[in-house]
């Protein structure tokens, strides 16, 4: 009987302790402060969490129970951490200098590394191999000013080891703006182990001129890979490795919209392509998703940014062409998007999408209505169903964009088991209205699970799930063994506001942290174990239906049978809900199993070049856009023949599928289908009329390189202020605003595709994609300003940012006055900047280290009656809440590349004085030669800076129908000038005759006062052209050797100092656009004019043409003829200027021959040719002529003159240099010996024999080869000294030389500076050795680098002021002309609008105001991005970054372009509590 007692009383206690056991174990620690960054190290129980408070690292290596400071880093010392995405034990934590440490046994032992310098602010710091872990590349910035914390003023820089940091790292190139391994993915394995990417600075600081350069031995030597298949392209916004694609991203100049390149092995790249109605990519405004081994997942922003949605889009196996999924996808301002693939799961994905779309996009302020979807067929159209929930009601989720937890938001590696927080309903409800659901069969059905809305997780590969409440404190957590069936509680011993819950990465073991805060803020973590809540391990018997698992199939087919994807069933064996035991596998991810399936059509995607006909899953395969397609050799000798031909379709690589449907078998094909129609040789033409006598303004829209559309459009209004569009050059015309008066139109400079409608009053309409659509602007403050400023400045990056300068209180004209206002929505609201104003303008140049805010205005300082008085200049970046004054009293001030300059008024009150800036803060005066002495400087045009100095004609003789002046160069920052050459020719307006050649750097022609002692005198002006190839360092009279064409001569043309061809200029042109060469053809050049010494009359000149940049002219036409460029130069076509004609000439190799073309019909379609028009690019081969007949009347004609006709055959354009490789020959300029800026350069150029088209755009020079010798044309004469007639360079009497070592503080990394030769380099050569004649002196060493001195000597078509003028660009340049008078008694007089010459409306495009003589200033802004990256930004203002799961840990899967930087690249905000 005690016996039976003994035993009774051992049974009830181990029962008691098996009933304890049952409920999990808590532990708790109290923290110092809450943690920024949280994370496991995968496969084990290891935690790293970073206290920004006290840069501290502390480490756990119990899954959370226990914890202690890491050793080895001082305390203090750590400003921030990240773990190694490929490497399980690595992680690093950063220094906020130059020290860091790194692991390599999850933090039990930290060794400390130096870097050179300290981390970047503006890109990820480190970027990681994904098959040689030590492979490491450090991004880091090195700053002028060290104490530069938010690195404004730094230069980015990566630097690279292959030991994990073991030793020191080396520099990879300097420049940088994102490098990354081509293998940062396990899957990507078509590239070196050592290939490196990297986005690198291009000829400017501006992000359009970045490249993209690839490497294989670590930079030593690097290629520019070409992106499109026959060219490199600038613009790189950002790279990306995205499964086994690598992506680049590219926004080039004159667009928004971004271009996405993709390849397989970093060799061949492919432009992705997207249905052509979905608007485009633009730079802030596409998200690429997590994405299969297969596809690419992108969600682009269909809505402004303000409330924004999206659509979703799929690519094809080799990422080339992309398919609709999904419509109004729910995004986030940040650029994330409401989509997840289930973890583990092939096919299965959710995403969120807004029901109230339409009422969205009316109104951006109307609260979006949120839906969830789910797709069991890998997301595509027509595939997506509402969730299921409890009692077949709708159940609709909190996402990505809610952030409330890191990580993924439904589902975990746990077999088809999903949680999450969501209401039930018509829309998503509150937060706070929501209660916590799950699936436990892969998202088909939903339970309710916990009333409210909880933090949730799930643990040992589903054994278990947990949940917090997460709308209130709380000291209860819930627990389910069940797959979310039964709920039951475990108590805390403190009451906290639940910040995080998490567990191991890939959720496979039985124990969770979770971090909290009380009510007074302390922060505790507790660490739960459920391992006792089990009474034991499941067993895996595949042959039993009783055992502890299931055959779980992942999707299920209509008839809830087992669905293939990817030409295979996927299943899982997976613990059954039911059984009280656990699986046991820690840190061993469940693995999916497959059966194969038959082919169906589905196992078939559209092969490379064919696409699905409308874009649906079940349409056919089609050929693409614009694709020809090759017909094998001898097939197709008549159009009713057929052939053997590609399907179409090519099975997706990776598809499992056997047997079953072959889509791949070649069919037969109907030539008559594929053959394009043949080219008839024929030039044809399209003539339409206009009411009106003329048109009064057009301008091209020029397509940009990473558009997607490739249109020929033009906006035209007439003299009527009627506006018309044509999108296809000129063949078919369309009238638009058909009853708004238009006076004026406004391209936005930067932007192409936006254009601005000004009418009389306060109302504007704008588009914003080439006048497909037209709106009126929300609203607008006031009518145009009646000063002649221009009514609209577009900023340059900023699409929706304007500033527009209005008029107030104009009932009189003693008070009317301009106000200025601005607005960062497009006109939705305006704000006031500044009243009493002149030009208003955003500011941006290469070295601006001011904000994106940053605004110049001229300010009539009294503010009183009409803005008469002093004008100062001032500036602000915060829009006016705070101004600095830069000039208490000037005329205008110009930006031109990297310059501003402004004229402002001397103490004298008499004259004139220049100043300059390249970043918009510091100016300092010009100071001119010393022997250049203009007692009064009334009048200067700025002319051109894109060689980096400034041109700038200083007016010698202001007379009226006399004017001349001086030409000078300035350095490299705009404050030294030298004379470059005198007595330049220009008109009272202020034009010069100064023309620099587009294709061909340092070639500028100009012409001259020849008689100008007695021009100032009142003697006619005598004029002759002259040519300079080196800049404007020397400059001779041109060649007229060859040139007459005739049998006499006129003079001797072997003596060119007394004969010499001379042009008619800018001064004589109608059109400003109507320039001597072309922005893409290169080398060509013509002009109207005459052999002689001096230049005649208009009507006594012949046309000629140069080929080789000005070296050789010939006269190909007698008379005066109009002409324009057509597709890079190998079309040119001639009218005769201002006559009766019927007919054109043409030449298709350059200008060898001519053929004659008939346009009218009869002698009445004669026309009286005003202008001749093409793309400005010089790229179409349609062409349009205006002008009027005799006897129409109130009417004008244009005139398309269409050549594709000509020839059907593209120009082939290979890689290699061989010059008869292809349709292209290498050429090289002849000039200087060969040598341009000290180098010899080949540019390709089509064969004139060869009859095919160029087409696509050809990237000039083709090579840029060794560098040569310096001579005396790589210099120019140093400040204070003047080239004498022997053509040295002397000291003008008088003066001392420059002080060279002022060069030191400019560059604190110069080791030398030379004593002054007379003799300055000029700064766009590239010569080495030979005559150096700027060091010709004696070296000296720069304060502070002593040692390394001792070291080292011990062992445009058209000048930019034109630019503005050509459309499409011509809106936002202004060009403003500043007169000041003696008939004013000195004083300066009030401003007006200058003489309107040809009856147009008072609101012209180019306003001139007239004050006294001229300062001449011209607008050219270029565009930019930047600012802090989105990886600096959270380290700057420490957001919580915690990480739960692994696929989205640090961004690996999810890369935003965000509006900051513009890079794609791995945002951390999805990690992000």
């Amino acid at each position: 009987m005690l016996l039976l007692r003994v035993w009774a009383l051992a049974a009830f206690w181990l029962a008691t302790q098996a009933l304890a056991k049952k409920s999990p174990e808590v532990s708790k620690t109290k923290l110092e402060n809450l943690p920024s960054v949280f994370f496991y190290f995968d496969d084990s129980p290891v935690i790293l969490t970073l206290d920004s408070h006290a840069n501290n690292v502390w480490r756990s290596d119990d899954d959370g129970k226990s914890w202690h400071k890491v050793e080895g880093v001082p305390d203090g010392a750590a400003w921030d951490i990240t773990e190694h995405p490929f490497d399980k034990k690595r992680a690093f934590i950063f220094g906020e200098g130059k020290e860091h440490w790194y692991t390599e046994n999850r933090g039990a032992k930290w060794h400390k590394f130096k870097s050179e310098v300290p981390l970047s602010l503006v890109q990820p710091p480190l970027i990681f191999h994904a098959r040689q872990p030590e492979w490491i590349l450090y991004s880091g910035r090195i700053c002028e000013d060290d104490d530069d914390f938010f690195g404004l003023f730094c230069k980015e820089v990566t630097y690279y080891t292959k030991d994990g940091f073991d030793s020191e790292m080396k520099k990879l190139r300097e420049g940088t703006h994102g490098c990354m391994f081509a293998r940062s993915s396990p899957i990507f394995e078509a590239a070196k182990d050592e290939t490196v990417l990297c986005i690198v600075n291009g000829n400017t600081a501006y992000t359009e001129s970045r490249r993209l350069l690839i490497s294989d031995n670590w930079f030593k030597d690097s290629e520019e890979p070409k992106l499109d298949g026959y060219k490199t392209i600038d613009g790189l916004a950002g790279l990306a490795g995205i499964q086994k694609f690598v992506v680049a991203a590219v926004k080039t100049r004159g667009t928004d919209e971004m271009a996405l390149y993709v390849t397989d092995d970093t060799k061949t790249w492919h432009r992705a392509e997207f249905p052509h109605d979905h608007g485009g990519l633009r730079e802030d405004a596409y998200t690429v998703l997590e994405s299969t081994p297969y596809s690419i997942q992108v969600d682009v922003l269909t809505t402004r940014a303000m409330n924004p949605m999206g659509s979703l889009f799929t690519s094809n196996s080799n990422g080339t062409y992309f398919t609709r999924n999904l419509d109004h996808t729910n995004r986030a301002v940040e650029g994330l998007v409401d989509f997840e693939q289930v973890a583990n799961i092939q096919g299965i994905v959710l995403a969120n999408v807004v029901k109230n779309a339409e009422r969205v996009l009316e109104n951006p302020t109307v609260r979006k209505e949120i839906q969830s979807v789910i797709s069991f067929d890998d997301g595509k159209w027509g595939t997506w169903v509402p969730l299921k929930g409890p009692d077949d009601k709708r159940l609709n989720l909190y996402s990505v964009t809610a952030l409330a937890d890191g990580g993924r938001i439904y589902s975990s590696p746990a077999p088809g088991i999903l949680m999450g927080v969501g209401s039930l309903g018509d829309h998503l409800a509150e937060y706070r209205d929501c209660d916590l659901f799950y699936s436990d069969d892969g998202g088909l059905t939903w339970g309710k699970a916990l009333t409210d809305a909880h933090k949730y997780e799930i643990g040992g590969s589903g054994s278990v799930m947990v949940a917090i409440n997460d709308e209130d404190k709380t000291d209860k957590v819930s627990y389910s063994i069940d797959h979310g069936k039964n709920w039951e509680e475990v108590k805390l011993d403190e009451r906290i506001r639940a910040r995080l819950l998490t567990t191991t990465p890939d959720s496979t073991t039985l124990k969770f942290t979770l971090i909290g805060t009380t009510s007074d803020k302390e922060p505790y973590v507790f660490a739960l174990d459920f391992s006792g809540v089990f009474e034991r391990k499941c067993k895996l018997d595949k042959g039993s239906e009783d055992g502890d698992y299931e055959k779980w199939y992942a999707r299920l087919d209509e008839e809830g049978k087992p669905d293939c994807l990817m030409g295979h069933k996927q299943y899982f064996w997976r613990r059954k809900p039911g059984v009280n035991c656990h699986v046991g596998e820690d840190y061993k991810d469940p693995k999916p199993e497959k059966e194969d399936c038959e082919c169906t059509k589905h196992d078939f995607e559209c092969d490379f070049n064919y696409v699905r006909e409308n874009g649906g899953k079940d349409d056919k395969c089609v050929p693409a856009r614009d694709v020809k397609l090759s017909i094998p050799s001898g097939e197709c000798k008549k159009n009713e023949d057929t052939y053997m031909g590609p399907s179409g379709y090519r099975k997706i690589p990776g598809n499992d599928c056997k047997g079953g449907e072959d889509l791949e078998d070649k069919v037969e094909k109907k030539c008559d289908e594929v053959t394009t129609t043949p080219s008839n040789g024929n030039v044809t033409n399209v003539k339409t009329s206009f009411a009106g006598k003329r048109v009064a303004e057009y301008f091209y829209l020029e397509n940009a390189e990473s558009a997607s559309k490739s249109d020929e459009t033009i906006i035209m209004r007439t003299e009527e202020q009627e506006v018309w569009i044509t999108r296809d050059h000129g063949a078919t015309w369309k009238r638009v605003l058909e009853t708004v008066n238009v006076v004026s139109i406004y391209p936005n400079a930067h932007l192409w595709d936006a254009v601005y409608f000004i009418t009389p009053d306060a109302k504007v309409w704008y588009t914003l994609d080439r006048g497909e659509s037209i709106k009126p602007m929300a609203s607008v403050k006031t009518k145009p300003n009646r000063q002649g400023l221009q009514v609209i400045d577009f900023h340059p990056t900023k699409r929706d940012w304007l500033i527009w300068t209005g008029q107030k209180e104009c009932d009189s004209p003693s008070t009317c006055h301009s106000v200025a206002y601005f607005t960062k929505d497009n006109g939705e609201e305006w704000h006031r900047l500044l009243t009493h104003v002149g030009a208003c303008k955003w500011i941006r140049t290469e070295k601006q280290q001011e904000s994106e805010k940053l605004i110049f205005c001229e300010h009539f300082k009294d503010e009183k009656g009409n803005g008469g008085g002093n004008m100062e200049l001032v500036a602000s970046n915060n829009f006016f809440d705070a101004r600095r004054v830069k000039f208490d009293s000037i005329i205008g001030y110009a930006t031109m590349a990297e310059f501003i300059i402004v004229a402002s008024i001397n103490e004298d009150g008499t004259s004139l004085k220049a100043s300059a800036s390249t970043d918009g803060n510091t100016f300092a005066e010009a100071a001119f030669p010393p022997n250049f002495n203009v007692p009064h400087q009334t009048a200067y045009t700025v002319l051109d800076s894109e060689t980096h100095a400034i041109f700038l004609h200083v007016t010698v003789n202001p007379k009226k129908g006399f004017e001349f002046g001086s030409l000078l160069k300035s350095n490299s920052n705009g404050t030294n000038y030298v004379l470059s050459l005198d007595a330049v020719n220009r008109n009272e307006e202020g034009f010069v005759d100064f023309e620099k050649m587009k294709t061909l750097e340092g070639v500028a022609i100009a012409n001259c006062v020849v008689n100008a002692d007695k021009a100032a005198d009142g003697e006619k002006k005598r004029l002759r052209s002259m040519i300079t190839h080196n800049d404007g360092a020397t400059w001779e009279y041109i060649s007229a050797q060859d040139a007459d064409g005739k049998d006499h001569k006129l003079c001797d043309t072997s003596d060119r100092e007394k004969c010499s061809l001379n042009l008619h200029h800018y001064t004589d042109r109608v059109d400003p656009r109507d320039t001597f060469g072309s922005g893409s053809a290169v080398g060509l050049m013509m002009g109207v004019g005459n052999i002689g010494d001096a230049l005649t009359g208009y009507k006594d000149g012949d046309t000629y043409l140069t080929r080789d940049g000005g070296v050789h002219w010939k006269q190909v036409k007698k008379g005066q003829y109009q002409w324009e460029y057509g597709d890079q130069g190998s079309i040119i076509v001639l009218v005769e200027d201002n006559a009766l004609t019927d007919k054109v000439h043409y030449s298709l190799d350059e200008g060898e021959s001519w053929t004659e073309y008939i346009f009218a019909g009869n002698s009445d379609e004669k026309m009286r040719v005003t202008d001749i028009s093409t793309l400005p690019s010089d790229t179409s081969r349609k062409f349009i002529l205006w002008g009027t007949r005799e006897g129409d009347g109130n009417k004008f004609w244009t005139v398309q003159l269409d050549f594709t006709g000509l020839t059907d055959v593209e120009c082939d354009l290979k890689d290699g240099d061989g010059a008869d490789s292809d349709d292209f020959e290498l050429w090289e300029p002849k000039h200087q010996g060969g040598c341009l800026f000290g180098r010899r350069v080949q540019y390709n150029r089509k064969i004139r024999t060869h009859n095919c088209y160029i087409g696509r755009i050809i990237k000039q020079p083709h090579k840029i080869l060794e560098p040569c010798k310096c001579t005396r044309n790589d210099y120019e004469c140093d400040f204070n000294y003047q080239r004498g007639k022997d053509h040295a360079c002397h000291l003008v009497k008088g003066f001392t030389p420059p002080d060279h070592q002022a060069a030191c503080k400019e560059n604190k990394d110069l080791i030398e500076y030379w004593k002054p030769t007379g003799y300055r380099r000029l700064r766009m050569t590239s010569c080495e050795g030979g005559q150096e004649l700027d060091k010709s002196g004696e070296s000296n060493y720069c304060p502070g680098h002593e040692k390394e001195w001792g070291d080292q000597h011990g062992g445009a078509r058209g000048f930019a002021l034109f630019l503005a003028i050509v459309a499409p660009i011509a809106a936002a340049a202004v060009i403003g002309w500043f007169v000041w008078t003696r008939v004013l008694g000195g004083r300066f007089g009030a401003i007006r609008l200058g003489e309107d010459n040809n009856g147009q409306s008072p609101f012209v495009r180019y306003p001139i105001i007239v004050i006294s003589a001229i300062v001449a200033l011209a607008v050219s802004i270029p565009t930019i991005l930047g600012a802090i990256g989105s990886w600096a930004s959270s380290k700057l203002t420490r957001t919580r970054r915690y990480t739960s799961r692994s696929s989205f840990a640090r961004g690996t899967d999810y890369s935003v372009v965000n509006t900051d930087e513009g890079e794609l690249l791995g945002s951390d905000d999805e990690d992000e509590f």
